[in-house]
Formats: C-alpha cells, sequence, structure tokens
C-alpha cells in the first residue's frame, strides 16, 4: 500500500495577488466543509482588512477562516511564526476530520511551512542596522562579494531579500544558503498534498487589479490607512507599513499627491507584485504541480474530492 494515500490530505491554493484564489478556496471550504487559512503575509494584521483584501465579513460567515487578521500591526510577526501557526492550525482542522484549504500569495510562507525553516541563529542588532540601512545597490553589491550564490539567485532590486542575505552572512560567517540546506520543521512528509496554481492570463489580472482597486477606496481603504498611521507606536520599519497601497495613501493623505496618483501607484505596484509572484509559481513549486488559469465549480469538485 501506498504509505501517502493513508496520510491526511492539505489543499494548497495558491497563485498571485487577484487571481481569484480567495473566491476558489471559499468554494472548496463550502463544497468540502474544510476550513480556510491564510498564507498572505499581509492578510495576518489586524490593520488593514481592506487595503490587503482580507475575506469579507460575509465570506468569513459562509465557511471558517484561520490565520487572517490575527496579528497586531505593532507586533513583530515573521514566516517561523507563522508556519508554526499554520502547522497547530492543519493538525487541529485534520483531527476534525476536515480538510485544511492553505490559500494565499506569500510563496516564502509555503515553502517554510511544507520544507521546514533553515536554524539561522539570531542576527546581531548591529549588523542588521548596519545592513539595513545600505541602499539596495550598495547592498546587492556587498552581497556579491561576500556570498556570490545569493547575489545571482537574488534580483539587484529586492531590498528585503538582499538585505536578509546580507546581515545573515556577516552575522553568522555562513551564507543563507548554507543555513537553508539544514531546513527541519516541514509538514511535506507529513501530509498528502493537493496543490493547484492559479495563474490567471495577464489582462484579465490587469482588469481584476483596477475593479478590486476601484472596491477599495469605497469601501474605506484611506480611512483604514489613516488609522495606522494614527497609532505612533507602530515604528516607520514595521513589516505592515510594507503593505500594498499604505505609503502611497500616506503620500495623499500628507497632499504629497492626488488620489488619482495615488491610485495609479498603487495599481503598478499591485501589477509588478503579481509579476514577481507569476515568476515565483511557476518555477519555486514543482512542475507537476496543476497549474489553472481559472477554475470552476466542477474543476474544484475534480481536484477537491474529500
Amino acid at each position: 500500500m501506498n504509505k501517502r494515500v493513508s496520510l491526511p490530505k492539505l489543499a494548497l491554493i495558491a497563485g498571485p495577488t487577484a487571481s481569484g484564489k480567495s473566491s476558489c478556496a471559499l468554494a472548496v471550504a463550502q463544497h468540502t466543509g474544510g476550513m480556510i487559512i491564510n498564507a498572505d503575509a499581509s492578510q495576518v494584521y489586524r490593520d488593514l482588512r481592506v487595503i490587503t483584501a482580507r475575506p469579507t465579513i460575509e465570506d468569513e460567515a459562509k465557511a471558517e477562516h484561520r490565520l487572517y487578521g490575527h496579528v497586531d500591526g505593532a507586533a513583530p510577526y515573521s514566516a517561523a511564526q507563522w508556519a508554526d501557526d499554520a502547522r497547530a492550525a492543519i493538525h487541529e482542522v485534520i483531527a476534525q476530520g476536515r480538510l485544511p484549504i492553505l490559500t494565499g500569495g506569500t510563496g516564502l510562507y509555503m515553502r517554510t511551512l511544507l520544507d521546514g525553516i533553515a536554524p539561522v541563529p539570531p542576527i546581531d542588532p548591529e549588523i542588521r542596522e548596519e545592513v539595513r540601512a545600505l541602499p539596495v545597490a550598495q547592498a546587492h553589491a556587498a552581497l556579491c562579494i561576500e556570498d556570490a550564490v545569493a547575489a545571482r539567485r537574488l534580483a539587484p532590486a529586492d531590498s528585503a531579500r538582499v538585505a536578509r542575505a546580507l546581515e545573515v552572512v556577516r552575522s553568522t560567517g555562513r551564507s543563507l544558503h548554507e543555513w537553508q540546506a539544514e531546513r527541519s520543521g516541514g509538514i511535506a512528509d507529513q501530509v498528502s498534498l493537493v496543490p493547484l496554481i492559479i495563474l490567471p492570463d495577464r489582462a484579465g489580472l490587469n482588469a481584476r487589479i483596477e475593479a478590486r482597486l476601484t472596491t477599495m477606496f469605497a469601501d474605506g481603504a484611506v480611512a483604514e490607512v489613516k488609522a495606522l498611521f494614527q497609532r505612533t507606536e507602530i515604528p516607520p520599519s514595521a513589516p505592515i507599513r510594507r503593505a500594498i497601497g499604505v505609503e502611497e495613501i500616506a503620500a495623499f493623505l500628507r497632499g504629497e499627491i492626488d488620489e488619482g496618483e495615488a491610485r495609479a501607484r498603487i495599481a503598478l505596484a499591485t501589477r509588478r507584485y503579481a509579476k514577481r509572484q507569476f515568476t515565483w509559481f511557476r518555477h519555486q513549486f514543482p512542475g507537476h504541480w496543476a497549474r489553472v488559469q481559472t477554475v470552476d465549480k466542477p474543476g474544484i469538485e475534480r481536484i477537491f474530492q474529500h
């Protein structure tokens, strides 16, 4: 008997922003009686329901959702912490005899959960501060010398990942790649994964991005960002401040740009983010995982039998 057949199922629905993965996950949850578990780094924050396109209150009433809006904007939160929370939620759902449905657009979260976490020691605070203060071009140039493998693998303009790789090699004396080879704690061998990657055509995706942006502004995105910035205990470096739309609307609130320009900047940033996600999901997950442009009800019932 194939051992994997007897393992509990874990559904995984991933895709770029505005691809329709949340509505697909909701349909799967309604079809199977399962629970939806968030795998989006921005949607964990309590302060940002509208700007991050979290499921609506109405959608949350249709199926059980977990790990949405459960983190205060002032609190630090990492991929490792999320993986711990997601692992606990998945085991809880499985124990209930239900299907856990993991969905989101943060590939790092999913890889951390499935493959485990690299045991990187805490970074020296002084090194972190020094690295994070560098312009990304200078940081990437330093990385080319100190960790050439990471420099070749990362986009030169990816400030967060470049800084992470540089601070790791400077603080630990070992490259991030070496640490990642020692990953532990993944659950890939504990579940029978049922994956689906949604990669819509670009024209349709761009249209959905524009439509969602209009809805966000109508539903209170500006007021939401205003309330966030009134929380003086949240530092400028907090991850929540990096959510797409936050700084653009903040510039509008400061009178630096008008609303039309804020919308244009958000739309551009969202399209660029979706492009990076397309690339990630095409190449970072196994090639045999199902990849579709759209998924309908018969497709859901065929793929996610439970």
